[in-house]
């Protein structure tokens, strides 16, 4: 994947993330970003050690383990946070 299609998938995948967990969380458009990305790395390492998949690139699947790894990272951030 190239960095445009990363940025575009963590944009999703953060803007994905930050609606079903609403509430006070780190930064603004760039910060969304970065963890939807974050998310994505995670998603998918969490999806091929389970033999789901990977994030391959720009579709649903790939959105879907992303947007799982950028919650469980608002997730982590919260728990850590209080």
């Amino acid at each position: 994947m190239g960095i445009l299609t990363w940025i575009a998938v963590g944009l999703i995948a953060g803007l994905l993330a930050k609606f079903i967990m609403p509430g006070k969380d780190p930064g603004g458009l760039f910060v969304t970003i970065l963890i939807g990305i974050a998310g994505g790395l995670l998603g998918g390492y969490i999806g091929a050690q389970l033999g789901i998949g990977a994030v391959t690139g720009f579709n649903v699947a790939s959105l879907l383990l992303a947007t799982g790894g950028a919650v469980l990272l608002l997730i982590l951030y919260r728990i850590i946070r209080k």
